[in-house]
């Protein structure tokens, strides 16, 4: 996996968009780079924000992810895409990090942006991924033998 730019428009910017929150203030807020900016994906992002899920091996809806049907939440520095949640409704369809950025706090920062604005999040994951919905509070039980359901309330 390359951890490069995609060029694909992540440093597009337009006159008129909303800016992006510096920080969000949810419990993991604290552990976001300090030049990293958490907040709803804009037009040029989604492409990347795609790729990024697709280099984590993870499936979403495509079509709802680029038409605006799915709400994508991005981490971006000095315009570029490092990560990227996609949400439908309560349930987290997939949270995913550029391989050069884990392990930085990016993935627990998009997961409280995502918590700010629900009052609910589910997540179904497997077992390699559970030590980080666990490390976020989510409630976890098991739905067999290598999958899970997590509920942050």
């Amino acid at each position: 996996m390359r951890d490069g730019s995609s060029g694909d428009g992540d440093s597009e910017r337009r006159s008129g968009d909303d800016e992006r929150p510096s920080r969000d203030d949810g419990p993991s807020a604290a552990h976001i780079p300090t030049d990293v900016t958490v907040g709803p994906a804009r037009e040029g992002e989604r492409a990347t924000a795609l790729s990024i899920v697709d280099m984590a091996g993870l499936q979403v809806d495509r079509e709802a992810v680029m038409t605006g049907d799915s709400e994508v939440l991005v981490a971006v520095t000095d315009g570029r895409v490092l990560g990227a949640l996609v949400l439908d409704g309560e349930r987290i369809e997939a949270v995913a990090v550029r391989p050069g950025r884990q392990g930085q706090g990016i993935g627990s920062g998009l997961v409280a942006a995502a918590s700010a604005r629900r009052e609910r999040l589910v997540a179904e994951f497997d077992r390699k991924v559970r030590d980080f919905y666990q490390s976020l509070d989510f409630d976890i039980e098991g739905l067999g033998e290598s999958r899970y359901r997590g509920v942050l309330e």
